[in-house]
């Protein structure tokens, strides 16, 4: 500061005040003394780095003291500037997953794993098939810390769709689901058009539990099922406070027991594709076609 403050006076440009980063911290604070690293070892200043990748020498900055997230578009353009061969493009994902709750993270990673997912969603729709608008109107209700590092890791967990061999996905959806409004009704077509076009998918398959039902199995609450090639099969299941997991067999074998009923309760793929889209049109104002995509 008194540097600064002198620096000033003599009619020089202050100093930069860089925040010393313990690389072994967090997976942010790595990320941000080998971007510093990397980039004063290029002989570039933040600015000069900053306009290669088409951002401000300040967020550079602040990147670099760990002050910021970065995401995954950010990561692949410094790569590519500073030539690193995808260091941070493979750092950027044990950073985004840093940003999820803690409680959360343990059941992340298995779900990284998993060769099966089974869900029930009682009020919304299941994570790994959200658009960035409607998880944003998700954690905006109640979240801390930067919500945009919040919703960049959520998109994260998505990648596991997007892999060679990615997961085997079943989710059974409450038409609830369907009628509770996140973030408005742009929102909610964007959401309802994102359920209808996964029907491309074809390890994914999604179902809705129609409000004519009834009394149903899944009226305890949500739950995922989590099947593995290698390991014991898991049970999890959330509260307000946090999630628990469990492969306690006597909890595996009810949570199948109450997927079974609920998939043989639930309306088929097929009509399913109706509901949401007959609900989409109805509700948000949307005439989707049959692939998914708005008509006039």
């Amino acid at each position: 500061m008194e540097r600064n403050i002198a620096a000033v006076q003599l009619g020089v440009p202050p100093v930069a005040n860089i925040r010393e980063l313990d690389p072994s911290a967090s997976p942010l604070d790595y990320y941000g003394s080998e971007l510093r690293r990397l980039r004063e070892a290029a002989r570039l200043k933040q600015a000069d780095l900053g306009a290669i990748v088409f951002c401000t020498g300040s967020l550079i900055g602040q990147i670099e003291n760990g002050r910021k997230v970065p995401t995954r578009d950010f990561s692949e353009r410094v790569d590519a500037a500073l030539g690193t061969g995808g260091v941070f493009s493979r750092l950027v994902g044990l950073v985004l997953r840093s940003q999820l709750p803690a409680w959360f993270q343990a059941y992340a990673e298995m779900e990284a794993k998993a060769a099966y997912i089974s869900s029930f969603q009682a009020q919304l729709v299941y994570g790994l098939l959200q658009t960035p608008e409607y998880a944003r109107a998700v954690m905006s209700v109640r979240t801390e810390g930067d919500l945009d590092a919040r919703v960049a890791a959520r998109m994260e967990r998505q990648r596991i769709l997007d892999r060679e061999n990615a997961p085997l996905m079943w989710v059974v959806m409450s038409e609830a689901v369907l009628h509770q409004e996140m973030g408005g009704r742009e929102v909610m077509r964007k959401q309802l058009a994102h359920l209808l076009a996964l029907r491309r998918r074809e390890w994914v398959r999604v179902q809705i539990l129609p409000f004519e039902a009834g009394a149903h199995a899944g009226l305890p609450g949500s739950f995922n099922l989590l099947r593995f090639a290698d390991d014991p099969d898991l049970v999890y299941t959330e509260d307000f406070v946090q999630g628990r997991m469990t492969a306690n067999p006597q909890a595996l074998r009810e949570g199948s027991l109450r997927y079974d009923h609920l998939q043989a309760a639930a309306l088929s793929v097929e009509d399913s594709v109706v509901r949401i889209a007959r609900v989409m049109e109805e509700r948000y104002g949307d005439h989707p076609g049959p692939d998914g995509h708005a008509v006039a």
